[in-house]
């Protein structure tokens, strides 16, 4: 054991007698927090939350000015955290370190690749996909990044004679940037710092424990504090960003199959519903709820995307698979450059707000897969959780994208509308109307997306209650109930206070110190997979 060596046996001790923490009764109810993680990020949270909804027109300001400011300052640091992730990730595949267990040599997985992969992939991208997955190909397909002509003209018409492969490729390529190996590097960094100091080195489940070898002790002491509170802001924030999407297309579904307003009292409406059920999980726990879910989110999901392959344009589907997969390849080391952009609308609007929010989720993403993932080894754990994930998305995107464009070309302009009148969360509804069953479809897309919604709820409360109670895993459940209320009223506060630009600037301002927190975990990885190997030797 190296001098930074986390004090295995005396810490857990001294934190199982409860040094750490404060237990408290409130009427009936038992409360086992750290005092001052949880006093500060409820009080933040408190805080916005009661900002957003007595200052509305000023929220809607700031947040509005916020997203544009970070994204225009601060896009240098996203890009360069994120390759960091990947190349690091890579790294640990290949290295001696991939033959690491989580958990120790003795542990054995809890769960089948089927559940738990189910669940990581359930977690880690959840409504986005749904969201994004036919506008997204539309999008960079019509107008390119990278300096390259956009393929449709001022007045909507596409213009004459385009390379029809070529602008599917480069719009596939630029769309798989976003959902391929650099965010599920994020969330492997976090993952496996939590995996290793928390189940191999003994240490609490909370994010300060990823940091022993930089801090030593004072890793219990203002620095862990000011840390568990980053992550646990950035993990809220995260999660009402995608709670906000889930409400604003569920809402707009509802519109357009049976006529109700899609206004802010629909949207509210259905968080209010949505986050009750998401209570109902957390009270069943992670495998009376979350679990089964996660396991109904992913066949759901099957279901619709088969649908689709199968109805709709299955050849132009598989060719746009191809596609994406040839374009991801080639255009990989251009895309992760940051260096003389000129594509600002792609890099700021696109790729800087998805690396903020992935890296918000990191935290709740990383902890509930850590969970997950004991007995599984390094390597194989960096193999599914980069090239699993990557080889679904495309498959995805391909699917509702590709089947998308096919409909564009074939002349059914309905659905490019959706990207120029810029209403995202109609573009999926408007693609299934040309396909047979839309109704039924449509339907069942919004089933998707309400139960992507709770998922997503349901374990992130799990994570930001366990983060805010020092790392204790089994708390009592009003605590965790607790949470998870909260994250409902942050996304209807920040809805009514300016929409999802306030989402997403929230998202993107936690993301930013979070992302160099990320960093910094990696050299603390680096230092306890040392430490392991040495031991195994």
């Amino acid at each position: 054991m190296t001098k930074n060596s986390p004090p295995r046996s005396k810490y857990v001790t001294d934190y199982q007698a409860g040094q750490d923490n404060t237990q408290l009764k409130v009427g009936s109810f038992h409360i086992n927090i750290h005092l001052s993680v949880f006093s500060f990020t409820a009080f933040l949270v408190i805080s916005l939350v009661s900002f957003c909804l007595v200052f509305n027109e000023t929220a809607s300001n700031l947040f509005g000015s916020l997203r544009p400011w970070l994204t225009t300052q601060f896009d240098w640091v996203f890009a360069v955290s994120m390759n960091i992730f990947v190349v690091f990730c890579l790294f640990l595949m290949v290295s001696p370190y991939g033959k690491i267990k989580l958990g120790g040599s003795q542990a054995k997985p809890a769960y089948s690749r089927i559940s738990w992969f189910s669940m990581l992939f359930a977690a880690g991208m959840g409504i986005g996909l749904v969201f994004y997955g036919v506008l997204e190909p539309m999008q960079h397909t019509l107008f390119p990044p990278l300096g390259e002509t956009a393929i449709v003209n001022t007045d909507g018409s596409l213009i004459q004679g385009f390379d029809r492969d070529g602008a599917i490729q480069t719009g596939m390529a630029a769309t798989l940037f976003h959902w391929g190996i650099h965010p599920w590097a994020a969330y492997a960094v976090v993952s496996l710092g939590l995996g290793i100091f928390c189940y191999n080195k003994g240490m609490p489940m909370t994010i300060r424990s990823a940091f022993y070898p930089i801090l030593g002790e004072r890793v219990w002491g203002f620095p862990g504090h000011c840390i568990d509170t980053f992550a646990a802001l950035a993990t809220l924030a995260g999660l009402a960003t995608s709670l906000g999407y889930g409400a604003t297309q569920a809402a707009a579904g509802l519109n357009y199959i049976f006529g109700l307003e899609a206004d802010n009292t629909l949207m509210v409406i259905i968080i209010l519903v949505v986050t009750g059920i998401a209570m109902f999980s957390v009270y069943r726990g992670l495998d009376g709820g979350v679990k089964r879910l996660s396991e109904i989110n992913m066949l759901l999901a099957l279901a619709l995307f088969l649908f689709i392959v199968f109805v709709g344009s299955t050849t132009d589907i598989i060719s746009t698979f191809f596609l994406g997969l040839k374009g991801y390849a080639l255009e990989l080391p251009v895309l992760s450059n940051w260096v003389g952009r000129n594509d600002t609308d792609y890099f700021h609007g696109w790729t800087t707000l998805y690396w903020a929010w992935w890296i918000a989720w990191s935290p709740f993403v990383g902890m509930f897969i850590a969970r997950v993932s004991v007995g599984r080894t390094i390597r194989e754990f960096v193999i599914c959780m980069l090239l699993v994930p990557t080889l679904v998305s495309t498959a995805w995107m391909a699917g509702f994208g590709g089947n998308a464009l096919s409909q564009m070309f074939g002349g059914y302009m309905e659905v490019q509308q959706t990207l120029l009148n810029w209403t995202p969360e109609l573009s999926l509804f408007v693609m299934l109307k040309e396909l047979p069953f839309a109704t039924i479809s449509s339907a069942l897309g919004i089933v998707l997306v309400l139960v992507f919604f709770i998922t997503s709820s349901d374990s992130g409360s799990l994570v930001v209650d366990t983060i805010c109670a020092g790392g204790v895993e089994q708390t009592p459940t009003m605590q965790r109930l607790f949470w998870c209320l909260f994250e409902g009223l942050i996304a209807i506060a920040l809805l009514l206070g300016g929409g999802l630009g306030s989402l997403q600037a929230l998202a993107i301002a936690t993301g930013f110190p979070f992302a160099i927190l990320c960093v910094l975990m990696c050299y603390s990885i680096l230092k306890g997979l040392q430490d392991e190997l040495r031991m195994m030797n």
